[in-house]
């Protein structure tokens, strides 16, 4: 008998609580124990030359995985891509608008509160989402019988202090702090070898709030974001490709990225959620 063939790059491994990997029996199971679901919304976006196009959506999906290890919440990815203009000049990068990403999830969350969930934890795993992921979470508790929260407001309180020396340089995109997130939850896609020097130039009235940004000031921080990163047409000149030609948007080269850093960052998160999602079943019993 000629011997069994199979996909040579077929990898998986079945993962507990992971609804694309679930049949319809473990669904209804499940509902037995919990109706409570969590949704990562990431984005399909360059992150230079040592981190994968998916960095957001595979990221927040490994770690909403971990989550779902450690309590019943069913993980149910929809939309790879989300808000993502500023960084078109990059190839690869797929940018939806916001009206589609809340049409999506919201006709999502309508087909899960038809097969019995009730409870949602929307994960935003991409900066250029939170006014989506906030505004979404505020139409499904109008506008649905469910009820939902937004991740990072659900975890803050129950969230231990980062364990890292205090910020003395600018490291967002594609930086230090993801490029270490990325060797802990997703460690094969990672390509350290190909990080470049970042090479950040910003307008000079960006420039001058940046000491404060780096210190965490809250007006500096409001301000720089507003600005900061957004489309070519708006004129501002803070696209990913008019501040830096690497993509990454920081001033530490992201070699100096390590696994430690990123698992104690996703043990943190994981903890952290853990513990809100049993305050949010203590008080539904």
């Amino acid at each position: 008998m000629a011997e069994t063939q199979t996909n040579p790059l077929w990898k998986e491994a079945k993962i507990k609580n992971y609804l694309p990997h679930m049949t319809v029996p473990e669904v209804e199971t499940f509902l037995t124990r919990s109706d409570l679901v969590i949704i990562p919304i990431g984005a399909l976006e360059q992150h230079s030359s040592h981190l994968p196009i998916g960095t957001d959506f595979i990221n927040g999906v490994e770690l909403c995985k971990l989550i779902a290890q450690e309590r019943d919440v069913l993980v149910a990815p929809v939309l790879m891509a989300g808000q993502s203009p500023y960084h078109m000049a990059f190839a690869g990068t797929i940018s939806l608008s916001a009206e589609t990403i809340i049409r999506v999830h919201m006709e999502t969350v309508e087909s899960l509160v038809q097969n019995g969930f009730k409870r949602f934890i929307f994960m935003n795993s991409h900066g250029g989402n939170r006014a989506i992921t906030t505004f979404l979470v505020d139409q499904i508790n109008q506008k649905t019988s469910a009820v939902a929260v937004d991740y990072s407001v659900a975890i803050a309180p129950f969230l231990t202090p980062e364990k890292t020396e205090k910020a003395t340089s600018l490291d967002r995109h594609a930086g230090v702090g993801e490029t270490s997130d990325s060797l802990y939850l997703m460690p094969s896609l990672v390509e350290i070898d190909k990080a470049t020097e970042p090479g950040v130039h910003h307008p000079k009235h960006l420039e001058k709030m940046l000491p404060d940004v780096i210190k965490e000031e809250p007006t500096a921080k409001l301000l720089f974001l507003a600005e900061g990163l957004k489309a070519e047409e708006t004129g501002k000149k803070t696209s990913t490709v008019e501040m830096t030609k690497t993509g990454v948007w920081g001033e530490l080269h992201p070699k100096e990225a390590t696994l430690e850093r990123g698992a104690n960052n996703a043990k943190r998160m994981v903890a952290a959620c853990s513990k809100f999602i049993d305050k949010w079943n203590e008080y539904i019993q």
